[in-house]
């Protein structure tokens, strides 16, 4: 006898995910760089550190969890206005901008903070103060995770990666012949001579 086959979807096993904020310096913005998978803060703290800390520029790190983030664009805000009623706790509320689409990674800035009844209320907010954005993300101030910023944890968190020489990725030399080159002759794959000379 055959036995029924299942069509549910297989359970979600990663662990929670985190979107990562960097401040590159002193004075300067936290940004949105990415996100992690982790099992808890501090997991997710340090595993940002690895993945978005491997240039000589950082100072701060904080992780948020996915959930606990409300974002919009003003096309979702005009098909689905009810996201200015999502609920939440009332308190301080982080507000981020996405202005360009230039940077290929995500680069919302940390524009500042409101005080909102909620998700929704920060949104509003956040709204009328940057009405010409391409984005919008709030969240409270008391789900983000942060590194400590007494000298100590600075210089041990962000300081090894002040002494990595980096190097743009033209410096590094070629094995064999140059793609560009292989490009000019018609060596490439599915490229002919002609198209390069048309």
């Amino acid at each position: 006898m055959t036995q029924p086959q299942s069509h549910s979807q297989p359970a979600d096993t990663q662990w929670p995910r985190w979107e990562v904020f960097k401040q590159d310096a002193q004075g300067r913005p936290h940004q949105a760089v990415g996100s992690v998978h982790a099992g808890d803060p501090q997991h997710a703290l340090l595993t940002a550190r690895n993945v978005f800390v491997r240039r000589p520029a950082a100072v701060s790190l904080w992780c948020v969890l996915e959930s606990d983030i409300l974002t919009a664009t003003p096309e979702e805000l005009t098909t689905n206005p009810a996201l200015l009623g999502t609920p939440g706790e009332t308190g301080t509320y982080h507000v981020g901008v996405k202005r360009t689409n230039k940077r290929s990674m995500t680069f919302v800035d940390l524009s500042g903070t409101v005080q909102a009844t909620g998700s929704g209320d920060a949104l509003r907010q956040a709204q009328i103060m940057h009405p010409e954005v391409l984005a919008w993300m709030v969240f409270p101030e008391t789900v983000v995770v942060r590194t400590d910023e007494d000298p100590g944890t600075v210089e041990s968190w962000f300081a090894p990666a002040k002494d990595k020489t980096y190097k743009q990725q033209q410096h590094y030399g070629v094995i064999g012949r140059h793609v560009g080159e292989l490009k000019r002759a018609g060596l490439m794959p599915g490229r002919a001579p002609s198209e390069d000379s048309a």
